[in-house]
């Protein structure tokens, strides 16, 4: 594979924060943006606004709630976690079209673009304490 074509593959597969944000503003029924981060609710308590909240390890469980006729955009925690990337193979796998937001909610928070919080609602008996 030559450099042209790495580059080509690469924006085939993935979309920016920037992008994604103007592309869901101007046309937010064409897409799906999914939270698929795994590992305990208190640290996952902050994500994008509007996304669904479906961790890559509950996929194959939860297939019924992503919409078929959208374009999936997944996220996880920074351009080093590979969870997105797996979510996504799974997703092509069965015939959705998958997107992977770079550098996941570290690169959208640093942005400052909207974020929803709910660790508030998470209950003091599910925090870890560390």
């Amino acid at each position: 594979m030559n450099a042209l074509d790495y580059f080509n593959t690469r924006l085939e597969a993935t979309i920016s924060p920037m992008d994604y944000l103007r592309c869901a503003e101007a046309n937010p029924e064409e897409y799906f943006l999914m939270d698929v981060r795994n590992g305990p609710e208190h640290v996952r308590s902050v994500t994008i606004k509007d996304a669904a909240v479906i961790p890559q390890q509950e996929l194959q469980e939860r297939l019924h709630e992503i919409p078929k006729d959208k374009e999936i955009i997944v996220y996880c925690w920074d351009v080093w976690c590979n969870t997105a990337a797996k979510a996504a193979a799974f997703l092509l796998e069965r015939g959705y079209k998958v997107k992977e937001l770079t550098g996941g909610i570290s690169a959208w928070k640093e942005m400052n673009f909207p974020v929803s919080d709910f660790s508030a609602k998470i209950h003091p008996s599910d925090r870890c304490g560390c």
